[in-house]
């Protein structure tokens, strides 16, 4: 699942995983919409950018937190622009680097609920 308010970042993002082999099940443009999906759907990774549409993706982060589905921030501000409780959750640096991103979704292991 991708959570991203930026269209073109969005279709960058999909675009990427999909040449690595991912399958996107979900590109969220509202975390409203983002939490409903993330709450009810069969998720095995989602990438959330930090503000979407001035709204903070906490908590997307948290409902995928208690479903155990592995998660990354994407952010221009890298962890910096993390809150309490979620400082140690792997971190995506605005513009993506296709490595890194391949990286992080290897390194990132489920999440024990």
């Amino acid at each position: 699942m991708i959570v991203e308010d930026e269209s073109l970042v969005a279709m960058d993002l999909e675009y990427l995983l999909t040449e690595m082999g991912h399958i996107v099940v979900e590109v969220a443009t509202r975390v409203r919409e983002a939490m409903e999906f993330a709450r009810d759907s069969e998720i095995d990774f989602a990438i959330l950018d930090i503000n979407v549409s001035g709204t903070q993706s906490f908590p997307v982060a948290e409902i995928l937190r208690q479903r155990g589905i592995p998660f990354v921030f994407a952010t221009g501000y890298g962890s910096a622009g993390l809150v309490d409780g979620y400082r140690d959750e792997p971190t995506l640096q605005k513009p993506y680097q296709p490595r890194e991103l391949e990286h992080l979704i290897a390194a990132t292991p489920p999440i024990i609920p």
